[in-house]
């Protein structure tokens, strides 16, 4: 009878080492699949990243050939440097976004112009730029997108049960949101059909 108490104990130690392995592999398994939306998040960031580099790129040449019909115009000229300055200088995701914003509403300052000075309107160079202008502004939308919704994704996943319970300990913290500022949820009014001079 003694032999049978012996195994017998064995058994809860058995299970409870079952347990343990069984926990530590599911972890395991949540940690990865949270690395991997964590690594989704920073691919969808950098292509908003890319886009914004080439409005940035951009604006020189548009600012120049502004330059050209309208020189007087220093606020406007100096407000983009400002907000470019700050894109520059912006470290974190959440200050490029804030200085995103600040180049996107510099930007329509810019754009505006058209309508105090029609010579812009007919300008190929000018008309060109903001083609292209227009379509990187298209694709910076579609990649704010893409990041919110891998954002929103990796903030659901990081929230959820298990995974809430180790998430902050290893380091995996909230993620922002591209949000558009309020000011830039007014829309402006620009009149390209204006007969000023």
């Amino acid at each position: 009878m003694a032999r049978r108490n012996r195994g017998g104990s064995k058994l809860p130690l058995i299970i409870g080492i079952a347990v343990v392995v069984i926990i530590a592999f599911l972890a395991i398994g949540q940690y990865n699949s949270l690395v991997n939306v964590e690594e989704d998040v920073s691919n969808k960031w950098s292509q908003v990243d890319n886009q914004i580099k080439r409005r940035a790129d951009l604006i020189p040449n548009l600012v120049e050939t502004v330059k050209g019909v309208a020189g007087q115009e220093e606020k406007v000229y100096g407000d983009i440097a400002e907000a470019q300055a700050g894109l520059a200088r912006a470290a974190s995701t959440e200050q490029r976004i804030e200085a995103d914003q600040q180049v996107t509403s510099s930007l329509r300052g810019l754009i505006a112009l058209q309508t105090t000075y029609p010579d812009l309107k007919s300008s190929e160079r000018f008309q060109s730029l903001m083609d292209t202008l227009e379509g990187t502004e298209n694709r910076l939308g579609i990649a704010r997108k893409d990041y919110n919704d891998s954002v929103t994704l990796y903030n659901k996943k990081r929230r959820s049960f298990p995974t809430s319970l180790y998430a902050s300990a290893f380091g995996f913290d909230k993620k922002p949101y591209y949000e558009i500022s309020e000011s830039d949820r007014e829309n402006p009014t620009v009149d390209f059909n204006s007969d000023s001079k």
